[in-house]
């Protein structure tokens, strides 16, 4: 059984133009100790899934439809004071931006100390120290000093590292990363990655791992979802999407990613390529494929009749009419 098991899923918002639907009929699930990627464009929907899982939505956002199952428990049946004991312990989340999580006038380990005093039963003397060794753990240089430092005090990257901490300190056995290495340098950003790499596999912990740079997940995921306009529209290993996607929007992804140029080419640059026209509004969506305004292969069955989401292989699912000419490249 998956550790984590999401089933028809609709998460939902209601505002002044209508309601809009930000997940819309969306099934995922996430085995022990796997890393899983969801990929896609900014509002996609991407964020709201895993804000969904945390049962944390903003404003006016609820869940309609679905089941949420983590470790055999239905999280959506749970109540507020059961959710909050899994929310911070067995599952942690590692937002896109330290700098609006964590609070600007408590010391960074004041901070951690207090995330695990609410799960523990330990005294603040006890916490602090857990809170010093967890900002160790995760590669923040003289911890004893930086635990006393307020979130302005620190760089970008030891922002996010102290919220992998934060994360961290209650040992989850899911971590949901969404956005982990936004507006940080190269650099940093694969010394994060890494830092997440190696955490997952010393505490046997499972990744949900959010992001709109597919190259990113391609390297450390096991298996990718990618989403669009609030739904997946393919999901596989890894290995098989890069070798050969099903749906089109999955290609327009992988052909955008930057390659370098082989000599048998050209030494000269190519531009790189990308995916004409934008996501369609949730307030409007076509009757038929969300993707077909963008699309290449389609035709006017697509624009009428929505795509279901249906199996290639065993491991294999896509929602399109034209993914046999996808995979094969046939127009």
């Amino acid at each position: 059984m998956a550790l984590l098991e999401i089933k028809d899923l609709v998460t939902v918002f209601d505002t002044a133009q209508g309601t809009i639907r930000a997940v819309d009929r969306v099934s995922l699930s996430v085995g022990n100790s796997e890393t899983v990627g969801v990929v896609g464009e900014s509002g996609c929907g991407k964020t709201m899934l895993a804000l969904s899982i945390m049962r944390l939505l903003p404003g006016r956002g609820k869940i309609s439809q679905g089941e949420i199952i983590f470790s055999g428990k239905n999280l959506l049946k749970l109540n507020d004071e059961d959710m909050r004991a899994i929310r911070g312990s067995q599952i942690s989340m590692i937002f896109q931006e330290p700098m609006t999580s964590l609070n600007p006038v408590f010391r960074v380990g004041e901070q951690i100390a207090e995330a695990i005093r609410l799960h523990r039963n330990i005294s603040s003397k006890e916490a602090a120290l857990m809170a010093v060794e967890q900002l160790r753990e995760v590669g923040i240089p003289d911890p004893d000093k930086r635990a006393r430092d307020y979130p302005h005090q620190l760089s970008g990257g030891m922002r996010q590292r102290v919220m992998i901490a934060m994360a961290m300190s209650c040992h989850p056995q899911l971590l949901l990363a969404d956005e982990p290495t936004t507006a940080l340098d190269v650099t940093i950003q694969a010394q994060i990655i890494e830092l997440i790499d190696a955490l997952k596999n010393k505490n046997k912990m499972a990744v949900l791992f959010i992001t709109h740079d597919l190259g990113l997940v391609a390297r450390h995921a096991q298996r990718i979802a990618v989403m669009y306009a609030g739904k997946i529209v393919e999901t596989a290993p890894a290995d098989k999407i890069f070798v050969n996607p099903a749906h089109p929007y999955t290609r327009g992804l992988i052909d955008s990613l930057p390659i370098k140029c082989s000599a048998a080419n050209s030494q000269a640059p190519e531009y790189l390529k990308t995916i004409p026209g934008t996501i369609p509004s949730l307030y409007g969506l076509p009757p038929g494929c969300r993707f077909y305004e963008r699309c290449s292969y389609g035709d006017d069955y697509c624009a009428e009749n929505e795509p279901p989401l249906t199996a290639i292989d065993k491991t294999h699912q896509a929602a399109c009419w034209k993914s046999e000419q996808v995979m094969n490249r046939i127009k």
